[in-house]
């Protein structure tokens, strides 16, 4: 009897790059589970469809948590100490005032809502990336080995992708790379129990993973389109008659077949709701690998010298950029992750600014933040992304999110820099509804916990949902069947305009 993993090695590894993920459909199988039922815009309310202004979102993930009272919520008055070592500087909206250090961002608060009152309870960095970026609490993670697994909640981009029809482009795109270190990569940070279908695709592994990149856009060498387009119509036949064989008999590939030695014995055998997951994921891989539009979206070089300049040479202008084209070609959600590689090859959450890292010569928080990792090319790259997205017209329907997984504390270490504070941080907000201008919220005088209009990260997950048009209420299936809603929290409407 003829399967999958026999075709591919009679084709001579056909493929289609580092999209077919065979290992897709091993760890889909081994869920054991049924897949949630066919997507379309009947699950959302007649609220959420009036509401979904953004088509849309670019979040903006500054990992190791990014140091509110010396960005966004400047404390002039605060004691020394305490007080930032930057200044505050005026910007293009009377009244608001940010960091001197990103005179750029001050010429956009007219498109900006920050969130001065952003707060969770935890100060360690696994539980915080989990809760940013997923809504939920999961105070059992180990620390620092949290890799993530199929038992995860969905982070916003496996939820986007269930709720998106399959098209060309993927729902959900993860540049330039997933959050991760030391072998492994982050819970939170992918689609979790909705399986691997709705994984966001991520187009290099995290530094310090000895992993091939999950998603290659490229062909084998010696492999054209054409040849290409043969041998998926050779593989579709043999599967389909594969398929017919198996059906007369009235059974399912045996497990003896395949190598099965990583599933339980309950996953073993493929039930056809893997099937059809494994499936779509391949077909959309084949129709990106042979649209030349779709390919093209990652190219930057289409893009003219004077735009890449604004943005930044550097990878996080790229991703920047990138992240815009990908937008404009279909893609629902593209995360950017920010963090550094040292020369050494050490990953550096770069906004984790204690001061003192070895990897990065030992320098003290602040000169850490005024490095080529940190603001300078947050404030070019973040600007020119507003500027061009208004520029296209696209800015009313994308929403662009700024957060980290937890604020600093209010007072300044011996390495001057600052260390871990979840009680309080600062979101920031743009496009997509948002109504800009303004200030939502505000802290106390020293930067630590909120005093008006708290908010939680399930709260700015679930203003996120509301501005592509997803209620909270919105349903998804665990590996039990159990339904959960997407999101815990409340739309923070005083937001949007």
């Amino acid at each position: 009897m003829l399967h999958r993993r026999d075709a591919m090695i009679r084709l001579g590894q056909a493929g289609l790059g580092g999209l077919m993920l065979p290992g897709l459909l091993h760890a889909e199988t081994a869920s054991g589970r049924r897949q949630p039922a066919v997507r379309d815009a009947s699950r959302l309310t007649p609220t959420a469809r009036q509401a979904a202004t953004a088509k849309s979102c670019i979040l903006v993930y500054l990992w190791g948590g990014p140091p509110h009272q010396d960005m966004w919520d400047m404390k002039p008055e605060a004691p020394d100490g305490v007080r930032s070592l930057f200044n505050p500087i005026d910007t293009v909206v009377p009244g608001v005032q940010i960091c001197d250090q990103l005179p750029h961002m001050a010429q956009h608060t007219d498109k900006m809502a920050i969130v001065r009152s952003f707060t969770h309870p935890s100060n360690i960095h696994e539980v915080g990336v989990y809760h940013t970026l997923t809504g939920k609490i999961d105070n059992t993670l180990a620390v620092p080995r949290n890799q993530r697994n199929r038992r995860d909640f969905p982070n916003a981009g496996g939820v986007v992708s269930y709720f998106t029809p399959p098209a060309v482009m993927p729902a959900s795109v993860t540049v330039p790379r997933p959050i991760g270190h030391d072998g492994i990569v982050y819970t939170g940070t992918y689609a979790g129990f909705l399986g691997p279908k709705h994984d966001p695709m991520e187009l290099q592994s995290p530094g310090e993973v000895n992993a091939p990149p999950p998603h290659s856009l490229q062909l084998l060498e010696d492999l054209s389109n054409h040849r290409l387009q043969t041998r998926y119509g050779l593989l579709k036949i043999l599967e389909n008659y594969d398929r017919h064989i198996q059906s007369s008999a009235g059974g399912r590939p045996q497990s003896a077949v395949r190598d099965t030695s990583g599933l339980t014995p309950t996953a073993r055998p493929i039930d056809r709701f893997a099937r059809g997951g494994f499936d779509q994921f391949r077909e959309q891989a084949f129709r990106m690998l042979i649209s030349p539009e779709a390919k093209g979206a990652f190219d930057l070089d289409r893009e003219p010298n004077r735009l890449r300049d604004l943005y930044g040479r550097n990878e996080y202008g790229e991703a920047f950029l990138l992240a815009r084209r990908l937008i404009e070609a279909g893609v629902r959600l593209v995360t950017v992750i920010w963090y550094y590689i040292c020369p050494n090859g050490n990953v550096a959450n770069v906004w984790d600014n204690h001061g003192g890292t070895g990897s990065l010569g030992g320098i003290t928080g602040y000169q850490m933040l005024k490095e080529k990792y940190c603001l300078p090319p947050l404030d070019l790259a973040y600007s020119a992304l507003l500027q061009d997205l208004y520029d296209r017209g696209l800015l009313d329907e994308t929403l662009v999110v700024m957060l980290g997984e937890f604020g600093r504390t209010p007072k300044i270490n011996k390495n001057v820099g600052r260390d871990h504070w979840g009680p309080c941080q600062s979101v920031v907000l743009a496009g997509g509804g948002i109504q800009g201008g303004q200030v939502y919220g505000a802290s106390d005088r020293i930067a630590a916990y909120p005093i008006r209009h708290p908010v939680k990260p399930e709260d700015i997950i679930a203003s996120m949902y509301h501005a592509l048009g997803l209620e909270p209420e919105s349903l998804i299936y665990d590996q039990q069947n159990r339904p959960h809603h997407i999101s815990d929290g409340q739309p923070v409407h005083a937001l949007f305009g």
